[in-house]
C-alpha cells in the first residue's frame, strides 16, 4: 500500500472521529440542557411539594378548627334556645310563655276532665253567726212584724275573723302545811318557764311560716305586729326551729327507716350555699315520706354518708342520670322520663335531628300505653328502641380528637345522648315493664323545690346556717302533707313532745 492511500484513510478516520466527537460534544450540550431544565423542574416540584404540605396541614387545620366552631356555634344557639321544655332549666326561666314538662298529646280537652272533683264552698248547717236582713218599710207607712215574715233565700259568707292571740295565765300559788310547816309550791306547764312567752301555737306558726310558707324573718315579725299587735322577734323564730330540729330527730330516723322499706324511692339534689360555700341538698321520697339532708358533697361522698339511706334500699331507684346513682349495686334504676324528653327536643329544635323526634315520639307514645299493651309488646318495643339508637349512632357525628389535649374525645350533646341511652337500655325503660316505676322523677324535684323559694326569699341558710334544720323540718312538713295531715297541728304537736309518726 502506497504512501497516500494510507494518508488519504487516516484523513477519512480523523475526519470521521472528529464527526463523532463534534456529535457527541452536541450531545453532551443537549444533555447538560435538559438536565439543567430537569433540575429546574425537580426545585419547582419539591417546592410545590412543600407548598402543597403546607396547604394540606393548614387545610385539615382549618377543617378541625371548622368543625370545632360549628360545634360550639351549635352550643350557642342551643344555649340560647333552651327553656324548660328543651333543658334542665325551671319553669320560671321561659316568662310568661309556658310549656309542660312533657308535651301533651293531641286531642284533649281544656278544663277540668271527666271525674275530676270540683272543689267550692257549700253552705253550712249551722253558721257562727246569722244576721237578718229584714224588708224596707212598705211605700204605704207599714212597718212589717215578725209574724209576717217568711224566709226567701240565704247567702253565706265564708271570712277570716279578726286574728288575736289567746293569752293563758298560769296562777301559781304556794302554801305552808299547817301540821308541819312544810313549804310547797305549785308547778307550771312542761314548756311554760318565763313570765311572759309565746306558746307552742305561735311558735309553731312563726315556724311553717319561716320553713314551709319561705317568709324571712322580718316579715314574720311584721306579719305579727300587724295580726296580732305583738311583734315576734328573730331569736324567738331561731330558737323554735332549733328546738323542732331537735324534737324532729327520732321522726326522722322513722321517715329514713320508711324511706329505706318503700319499693319506689325518688333521688334528686341541688346546690345551695351554706355559709357562703357551695353545699348540696339531698331527697330521697316515695309518695308518702320525704327525707332531706345537706352534705358539702354532691356525689358518692354524700350519697354513701351517714346521712344518706340510698345503701339501705333494696328495690328501685329513680333518678336524673346523675352517675353517682349507678354506684349502687342494690337496686334497680330507673331514669327520669321527662329529663330524656327535655334533651331530645333540644335535639329536635336545634338540629331537627330524626332519631331524636323518632325516640321522644316512642317514650311519650308508652307512657301513655297500657302498661299490659307494653309487656305483651315488650320484645317489639326493645327492638324499635335499638333501631333508633343504631340510627342514633350513623346520624351523630364520632367523637373528635381534640389537637393538644388529653382524655375522652369530644362529643356532641347528640353522640352523648345515643351512648348514655344505649349504655342505659334498661334504666330508661324500666318504667315500660315495671307497674311500680313511674315515668318521670317529678316527685323528688317538687320536694327540693322550696329549698331554691327559700334562698331567694329569704336566704334564710347564711342568715343562721339553718340548712340542716330547714332540711329536717321541710322533709317533716312533706311527709305530714303526704300523710293528708295538718302542717300546723303536727308541729304543735312535736312542739309539746308529741311523734306523728305514730300509726
Amino acid at each position: 500500500m502506497n504512501t497516500e492511500l494510507v494518508i488519504q484513510e487516516l484523513l477519512r478516520k480523523v475526519d470521521s472521529l472528529t464527526a463523532r466527537l463534534s456529535a457527541i460534544e452536541n450531545e453532551k450540550n443537549a444533555l447538560f440542557e435538559e438536565n439543567r431544565i430537569l433540575k429546574e423542574q425537580v426545585a419547582e416540584y419539591d417546592s410545590l411539594t412543600t407548598r402543597l404540605t403546607k396547604v394540606e396541614n393548614d387545610n385539615n387545620r382549618l377543617v378541625v378548627e371548622n368543625k370545632s366552631l360549628k360545634s360550639r356555634v351549635s352550643e350557642l344557639e342551643s344555649q340560647i334556645n333552651q327553656n324548660s321544655n328543651n333543658s334542665s332549666k325551671p319553669p320560671s326561666s321561659d316568662g310568661y310563655k309556658k310549656k309542660p314538662a312533657i308535651p301533651r298529646r293531641q286531642g284533649g280537652r281544656p278544663g277540668g276532665q271527666k271525674g275530676h272533683k270540683g272543689h267550692t264552698l257549700h253552705q253550712v248547717e249551722h253558721p257562727d253567726e246569722t244576721i237578718y236582713c229584714d224588708p224596707d218599710t212598705c211605700s204605704c207607712g207599714h212597718v212589717f212584724n215578725e209574724d209576717e215574715l217568711s224566709l226567701s233565700e240565704t247567702r253565706q259568707v265564708f271570712d277570716l275573723p279578726k286574728p288575736r292571740l289567746e293569752v293563758k295565765e298560769y296562777q301559781i300559788y304556794k302554801a305552808t302545811c299547817p301540821c308541819c310547816g312544810a313549804f310547797h309550791k305549785g308547778t307550771a306547764p312542761q314548756g311554760v318557764k318565763a313570765p311572759v312567752q309565746y306558746g307552742a301555737g305561735a311558735k309553731a306558726f312563726a315556724v311553717m311560716l319561716n320553713t314551709h310558707i319561705k317568709v324571712p324573718f322580718k316579715k314574720i315579725e311584721l306579719l305579727y305586729k300587724d295580726l296580732f299587735g305583738y311583734p315576734i322577734n328573730a331569736s324567738t323564730i331561731y330558737s323554735a326551729t332549733r328546738h323542732y330540729y331537735k324534737a324532729l330527730e327520732k321522726s326522722e330516723e322513722q321517715i329514713k327507716a320508711k324511706v329505706a322499706d318503700s319499693l319506689v324511692v325518688h333521688a334528686d339534689e341541688t346546690g345551695m350555699r351554706v355559709d357562703g360555700s357551695l353545699h348540696w341538698l339531698h331527697t330521697a321520697t316515695t309518695e308518702r315520706y320525704t327525707y332531706l339532708f345537706v352534705h358539702k358533697n354532691r356525689g358518692k361522698k354524700a350519697l354513701c354518708s351517714d346521712k344518706s339511706v340510698l345503701e339501705r334500699l333494696g328495690n328501685w331507684l329513680v333518678h336524673d342520670c346523675w352517675g353517682s346513682y349507678f354506684k349502687f349495686d342494690n337496686v334497680g334504676h330507673s331514669i327520669c322520663g321527662a329529663h330524656l324528653v327535655r334533651e331530645l327536643e333540644s335535639l329536635v329544635e336545634n338540629q331537627r335531628s330524626e332519631w331524636a323526634d323518632m325516640m321522644q315520639d316512642l317514650l311519650l307514645t308508652l307512657n301513655d300505653q297500657a302498661h299490659h299493651e307494653r309487656v305483651r309488646q315488650r320484645s317489639k318495643i326493645i327492638k324499635k328502641y335499638q333501631e333508633i339508637c343504631s340510627l342514633g349512632i350513623e346520624q351523630e357525628p364520632p367523637p373528635v380528637k381534640t389537637p393538644g389535649k388529653r382524655g375522652r374525645w369530644k362529643r356532641t350533646k347528640g353522640r352523648n345522648l345515643v351512648e348514655r341511652l344505649i349504655r342505659e337500655e334498661d334504666a330508661v325503660l324500666a318504667f315500660a315493664f315495671n307497674k311500680e316505676v313511674p315515668f318521670t322523677n317529678n316527685l323528688a324535684e317538687r320536694d327540693i323545690r322550696p329549698a331554691k323559694v327559700k334562698m331567694k326569699v329569704s336566704n334564710c341558710f347564711r342568715t343562721f346556717s339553718g340548712a340542716e334544720i330547714y332540711a329536717r323540718i321541710e322533709g317533716f312538713m312533706s311527709t305530714a302533707r303526704k300523710h293528708e295531715r295538718n302542717v300546723y297541728s303536727e308541729l304543735c304537736d312535736t312542739f309539746n313532745g308529741h311523734n306523728f309518726l305514730t300509726e
